[in-house]
């Protein structure tokens, strides 16, 4: 027997395949653009040139080289931090412009900042005060084509927030549940076609009408300092949907595998992915490699809070996870002592910005905004 042939039959019998382990890893190509301590980065079109920008905290960074950088208005600072923990993208007030949902934990308000065009100050406009915002993310809660805004405001009530007039950029509420803590992710988790939430002690059921009935808390896990978002996703192909978790201020990264008994019985298992790393508190689920299955794509957060978590002082890390068939499979983008590794802060984007078919990594935090361009695979 050949060495080839004794070692492809040896993979076979471990369930795996040469394909499957020999998939070729990505290159990317990194681009510092500012030293800025901002945490979110949001992919626009600033000036309607057609052309990708970026806007993170107090600027927009005219693409698509990111060279040029415009002032938007002054954002809060606490210490190390910048009171501007997400950046969403929606045009409310209907004027063709993109605009920008944001809010921080400080300020316990959730805001617009409304984009004048090319030049000038954006202006903020409050949207609400929930209390102190983790972060914020945006979804289609029920696939009318507009997201929704929904912050994570732990010890308070979980509530979405919906456009409901653009000529007055007027949002409605809807509150969800009463409680919910650190951690948020949503998706289809039973399977009847509308999207379901996940908080830090189980899933919300959604009901037909989701602005208007009540949603069912279904108590079947829990977790700590959890990720937002957490990822809501088929993993292993078995039609059932899994959850991946990052552990915000602390070691580890894991998956809830789904499982349906015969009775219908809903239970999770689960596994880890990195156990080694701290501070997974952003992440996202994208096929970067375009075989037609996603990434996940995530990092550590730089001096989460402050040298308070664990794992503060390790090297800092970007990295995309790729699903080989039976685990996740670690891939490096970035890694190395500050100045060296690039971490993540609370809202990174991943999306083609010079428009190569590959799609990009534009990453803010304290240590500063790179973009990560997709080269591709390694030849």
């Amino acid at each position: 027997m050949s060495n080839r042939t004794y070692s492809t039959l040896l993979l076979v019998l471990l369930g795996a395949s040469l394909t499957t382990l020999a998939q070729p890893s990505l290159q990317f190509e990194k681009q510092f653009v500012a030293a800025e301590a901002f945490e979110t980065v949001a992919v626009l079109d600033v000036d309607g040139d057609g052309k990708p920008d970026l806007l993170s905290g107090s600027f927009w960074y005219k693409g698509p080289d990111f060279t040029t950088r415009k002032f938007i208005g002054a954002i809060p600072r606490h210490s190390e931090y910048y009171d501007d923990f997400s950046a969403i993208v929606l045009d409310v007030n209907g004027d063709k412009r993109p605009d920008v949902v944001t809010g921080g934990w400080f300020g316990a308000t959730l805001f617009w900042r409304e984009n004048p065009g090319n030049e000038g100050e954006w202006k903020q406009h409050v949207i609400s005060r929930p209390g102190n915002i983790e972060t914020t993310r945006a979804w289609d809660i029920n696939g009318d084509g507009t997201v929704e805004i929904v912050p994570n405001t732990p010890g308070k009530p979980l509530r979405l927030y919906r456009l409901t007039n653009a000529a007055e950029a007027r949002f409605d509420s809807v509150q969800i549940v009463n409680v919910h803590g650190h951690g948020l992710g949503f998706g289809d988790i039973n399977g009847d076609g509308r999207g379901d939430f996940v908080v830090d002690n189980g899933w919300i059921e959604a009901p037909s009408s989701p602005f208007t009935e009540k949603w069912k808390m279904h108590e079947d896990f829990k977790f700590e300092q959890a990720s937002v978002p957490l990822i809501v996703a088929d993993v292993n192909g078995d039609k059932l949907s899994d959850i991946i978790i990052g552990q915000g201020h602390n070691y580890g990264l894991h998956w809830l595998e789904q499982v349906m008994s015969k009775d219908g019985k809903r239970t999770w298992k689960q596994h880890e992915i990195d156990p080694k790393n701290a501070q997974y508190h952003t992440m996202e689920w994208v096929d970067l490699d375009k075989d037609g299955r996603p990434e996940l794509i995530t990092g550590k957060r730089y001096r989460a809070h402050d040298d308070k978590d664990p794992g503060a002082h390790d090297p800092l890390g970007l990295y995309y996870f790729r699903w080989n068939g039976t685990s996740f499979v670690k891939n490096v983008i970035s890694y190395g002592k500050p100045g060296d590794g690039k971490g993540t802060g609370l809202y990174f984007q991943v999306v083609d910005l010079n428009n190569d078919g590959w799609k990009d990594i534009a990453v803010a935090g304290k240590d500063g905004l790179c973009v990560f361009f997709n080269k591709g695979v390694k030849k």
